[in-house]
């Protein structure tokens, strides 16, 4: 199937206001059939989860229906999903429960390809516990990271390895299930930041091999939370601070405080949204693969063509060379600062933000300090017009 991205582009509301968004990979606009599913979840009755009054099991009917619809995106069992605030404060959660059972020899491994989401949770858990801190580089001319670049850096007294599924900075997309082989035969953790790479293909954790996984609805066109994937069973093994009240039962026992089920209800909606693009045959999770499957083609397809153009213009330094990426780009300008740029696209409406977007080693291992570079990040929405006006304003600012 390929992507109708004329009727896609017709449920988002915000792309009305007439604006061309790369800005997707800080959080991507939302189609209307996911703001209708916030607001109703707020308009019905509600309660805390029960089953004895309507409001009681609203509140229930969504948490769950969250959980089995992030278990299909991601081919995660629906009783190892846990919701939280964000992505960050679930592996913050998560790296405190674990370093527990750190000590003095242990060594935890991050990499420096990362979002800082998924960098300094460990590393400041590792220091607290007495661990050694080991880091993994990638290589700036090429932005790949390799499973030897891990494999160099791991032994038997590695207790966690720490990587992306794909760099929110540069789209690097690094060899998961080979890492995974690496790091379980060492008897260590993999945890996978997959806030960035969920936004754009498809998702199977048994395939990916990764004993626990985060990622983020609103990169994926749903609202503000965050979601950790990982087998009910080892989540059993855990055991995080909690109140003395709150149930110790599976996912709920890592869930503090009551959730928002208005996000959940959209997440939940986001998640049906990307499935419909498949139309109606089949299950969700095999909807939501064939989805997938055309938003990878479709993106991938604006970024060949855009990243040809890139090349062709006067002064410009494309970042993003992994064999392997998603589509999101990072570019410089010689002599010219990308701040500008940001801002002369700006005025012509379009939003491509400039930065290091978190992604603080990766932006300094690349030599670009803590200022980084030009960030274009491709969604399901954007069109080739989108390409060209970013285009036409890139060869503007380079004449100006």
């Amino acid at each position: 199937m390929s992507l109708d991205v004329v009727a896609l582009r017709a449920q988002f509301p915000a792309l009305l206001g007439g604006a061309a968004h790369f800005d997707g990979p800080g959080g991507t606009q939302v189609p209307t059939p996911v703001a209708d599913a916030v607001h109703a979840a707020l308009v019905q009755p509600t309660a805390n989860r029960g089953a004895t009054t309507q409001a009681e099991r609203n509140a229930d009917d969504v948490v769950l229906g969250a959980r089995r619809a992030i278990a299909d995106l991601v081919g995660g069992d629906p009783r190892g999903v846990v919701f939280g605030r964000s992505a960050t404060v679930l592996t913050y959660d998560l790296a405190r429960t674990l370093a527990a059972g750190w000590g003095p020899g242990d060594e935890v491994v991050v990499t420096r390809l990362d979002h800082d989401a998924n960098v300094r949770p460990w590393v400041q858990a590792a220091e607290r516990a007495g661990a050694t801190v080991r880091w993994v580089d990638f290589d700036p001319a090429t932005s790949e990271l390799t499973v030897a670049d891990v494999a160099a850096v791991v032994s038997d007294r590695t207790r966690l390895v720490a990587v992306t599924g794909a760099s929110n900075l540069i789209g690097t997309r690094p060899p998961l299930p080979a890492i995974a082989g690496v790091v379980h035969a060492a008897g260590a953790l993999l945890h996978v930041d997959g806030v960035h790479l969920t936004a754009h293909v498809p998702v199977d954790l048994s395939e990916l091999g990764c004993d626990t996984f985060v990622c983020s609805p609103y990169k994926f066109l749903g609202p503000h939370c965050g979601a950790l994937v990982a087998a009910p069973a080892f989540l059993e093994t855990l055991h995080p601070d909690k109140l003395l009240p709150s149930t110790d039962a599976v996912p709920e026992r890592f869930e503090l405080g009551t959730l928002p089920y208005e996000l959940l209800a959209g997440t939940t909606a986001a998640v049906d949204f990307l499935a419909s693009l498949a139309g109606t045959s089949g299950g969700r999770r095999e909807r939501l693969l064939a989805a997938f499957h055309a938003v990878e083609e479709h993106e991938d397809a604006l970024r060949v063509g855009l990243e040809d153009a890139l090349r062709e213009l006067p002064g410009v330094t494309l970042w993003s060379r992994a064999a392997h990426r998603t589509p999101t780009l990072l570019v410089t300008f010689e002599g010219r600062d990308a701040a500008d740029a940001y801002r002369y696209l700006a005025a012509r409406r379009v939003n491509a933000p400039v930065g290091s977007f978190y992604a603080l080693e990766c932006s300094r291992h690349l030599g670009l300090g803590d200022t980084g570079g030009l960030r274009i990040g491709l969604a399901p929405y954007t069109d080739q017009d989108d390409v060209d006006r970013l285009l036409d304003g890139l060869r503007g600012f380079l004449a100006g």
